[in-house]
């Protein structure tokens, strides 16, 4: 059975709704134009920091651009869980993953500390490892988060599959050599998915419980 590495926001996660409030709080904060939903989650994928890159107004000078992080940080980490939820029928398919077996672990560009407290509220008996942006490994779509959760599961690449809702991580599981399971239910829509190469798609959580047991996905790394 094969060990499976879950994205989180858009994959397992909604988190969409608070990084948004976080967003306009810090562009408020900071005089600058608020952004739509539908813009922070275009903005969404590479860390905080590419985020309020993307979120500032065209222009704005590193120093104030690094001070909306700031204060985007500091609001996100006290509501980064007020509206954040799983998606339906994601923890009906963990639990039975677990039940199963099958390894699993989280790898993200959200920051160590909001992985490690989403991960203690809402993985803690079924995910084992939960990985998020720190000093020392590289940000996805590099795949040094992979390679790490794989060393600490203890299995390697041909073991394994990825699933993502996003290019960033189709481009993770291709440079860590996974196939990639994308999900249409988070921030892409399959069409942007098949833009950037996607070929394997599920439209409900369910649907992922059968590539535990098959071999079907292996060699579309």
């Amino acid at each position: 059975m094969k060990a499976i590495i879950f994205d989180l926001d858009g994959t397992l996660m909604d988190t969409l709704d608070d990084l948004h409030r976080s967003t306009n709080h810090a562009l408020h904060a900071c005089g600058m134009p608020q952004r739509t939903l539908d813009e922070v989650r275009q903005f969404v994928g590479n860390g905080i920091g590419q985020l309020i890159r993307r979120a500032v107004p065209t222009g704005t000078s590193e120093e104030d651009t690094a001070h909306c992080l700031q204060v985007f940080s500091e609001h996100y980490v006290r509501h980064c869980q007020d509206n954040t939820k799983l998606y339906p029928g994601i923890h009906e398919m963990l639990t039975e993953l677990k039940r199963r077996g099958v390894p699993m672990a989280v790898v993200s560009n959200k920051l160590q500390a909001g992985v490690t407290e989403l991960a203690e509220r809402w993985f803690k008996d079924t995910i084992q490892v939960a990985i998020g942006e720190h000093e020392g490994v590289a940000r996805k779509p590099a795949p040094d988060m992979v390679r790490l959760a794989m060393k600490r599961l203890g299995v390697q690449a041909s073991d394994c599959i990825y699933v993502g809702d996003s290019d960033v991580d189709l481009a993770t599981a291709r440079n860590a050599g996974l196939p990639c399971v994308s999900v249409l239910w988070g921030f892409r829509d399959r069409d942007f998915l098949m833009q950037h190469g996607a070929t394997v798609f599920v439209s409900h959580p369910s649907e992922i419980l059968s590539f535990a047991e098959t071999d079907s996905l292996r060699g579309t790394a």
